[in-house]
């Protein structure tokens, strides 16, 4: 019968039509290929978070590794304790980031990176091209012109169509395969803060690591360095035996599976079904799913204290997301969750903490384009100590939040409704 109607159509009609059929077919097509199924956020499993790393690293694609040591960097801390470690870096190091723009930050980092170079140290250094817009010619040509190998992550061209709104959003650091560091930092100059006071300043955090669990933040570097370059790197100076460092247990959650979801949209939705006691989130772009939302709740109703810390819409640098999470704050709120908004400037961290016993730090914001699009990086740790660390910052952010009340919050005025409603309709694509 489709055959007939475009034989009996004339040529343009017809040409149009079939040209709709395959545009309509291939977005099918596409659509089958990266679809995926989410996790059923429904767990019977009474056993304390402690117990069950072997549990998480496995569902996330991942494995325990332990004799770990880790650090916690608060806002410029983490860039002093990372150029020292550059700076005595013998035989590699291996750079991956979002987000770079030129300023001072940018210029030390390259001349830091430049230094190791020029004393024969291989320096892999890989940018997201969307984040990497800002960072001016001087900087790349710079570090390949001293040696360094430099490479934007899914540039603008033909080849990168199909998926340059696969965004690389993770920032690590591995220096001679011992020593990694992972968080939220990106190389902007509001990041080098000591103390994160101003408008302008940003509110971070990261940790330096050591231990076997390098190894697997160095392979996470190497998924888009292979994708980018298609070299191999191997050997003592990327994957050196490593002894144990402490006796901290840590797992690594960044892999996007072929019709499953992404790793660490299992570890986040994971959790928040696993806490008995306490949950805590600090993250810069809140915008949860539909079960989240409902699983956040039901943890809230069996008694867990579930608290969420985000920037205010006035602090931070993306105003249209905060307004969009703020479509399903009357939810959460009247389903116990206590919300508290950062008013000094962008709160950046993306840390959870449960139980008072496992932590996570990484990249991921706690969103669609996040949990389902970008390429991330979260470290999942087993550490009273660190847990405990985190809490008490928390706690200390609190003095410079509002707390938000759900019967004031139903009472907020029709202008900010609307925007609320109105960026809610596109959070995907924030």
């Amino acid at each position: 019968m489709f055959a007939d109607y475009v034989r009996s159509a004339s040529w343009p009609t017809a040409l149009a039509l079939v040209l709709l059929v395959l545009v309509v077919l291939l977005g099918i097509i596409i659509w089958s290929i990266r679809r995926h199924r989410d996790p059923k956020l429904e767990i019977h499993c009474d056993a304390p978070i402690g117990e069950l790393m072997p549990s998480i690293a496995g569902l996330t694609q991942g494995s325990v590794q332990d004799g770990n040591s880790v650090e916690l960097l608060v806002d410029g801390a983490f860039f002093e304790a990372l150029f020292t470690e550059i700076g005595s870096a013998a035989r590699s190091i291996h750079f991956e980031t979002f987000l770079w723009k030129e300023g001072q930050l940018g210029t030390r980092l390259a001349d830091a990176l430049i230094e190791r170079r020029r004393a024969g140290v291989a320096v892999r250094v890989l940018v997201d091209a969307d984040g990497g817009k800002n960072m001016g010619e001087v900087t790349p040509r710079r570090l390949r012109e001293a040696g360094c190998q430099f490479h934007f992550h899914h540039p603008r061209h033909i080849r990168n169509i199909g998926v340059f709104n696969d965004r690389d959003h993770r920032k690590l650091i591995v220096v001679d395969g011992r020593v990694a560091f992972v968080g939220g930092h990106c190389i902007v100059d509001g990041w080098m803060c000591r103390s994160a006071q101003r408008c302008d300043d940003v509110r971070d955090l990261g940790v330096r690591l050591e231990g076997p669990a390098v190894h697997a933040v160095q392979s996470v570097f190497a998924e888009n360095w292979i994708e980018d370059t298609g070299e191999l790197f191997l050997g003592e100076a990327f994957f050196p035996r490593i002894e144990h460092a402490g006796d901290v247990e840590v797992h690594v959650a960044s892999v996007k599976p072929e019709g499953s979801p992404p790793s660490v949209k299992v570890l986040h939705h994971l959790v928040i079904c696993m806490a008995r006691e306490k949950l805590w989130i600090q993250n810069p772009y809140f915008l949860p799913d539909d079960e989240a939302i409902e699983a956040l709740c039901a943890s809230a109703r069996r008694g867990v204290d579930v608290r969420v810390m985000v920037p205010s819409a006035e602090a931070s640098d993306m105003p249209m997301v905060q307004h969009a999470a703020h479509h399903n704050f009357q939810i959460l709120l009247e389903g116990g969750v206590r919300i508290f908004e950062y008013q000094d400037c962008l709160l950046h961290q993306k840390v959870m903490t449960v139980d008072g016993a496992w932590c996570a730090i990484g990249s991921s914001n706690f969103d669609d384009r996040s949990l389902e699009t970008n390429d991330e990086i979260t470290l999942g740790i087993k550490d009273d100590r660190l847990a405990a660390q985190l809490e008490a910052l928390f706690e200390a952010d609190m003095k410079h939040c509002m707390e938000l009340d759900a019967g004031r919050w139903a009472q907020r005025g029709l202008w900010h409704r609307c925007k609320d409603g109105f960026f809610h309709l596109f959070n995907e694509l924030l």
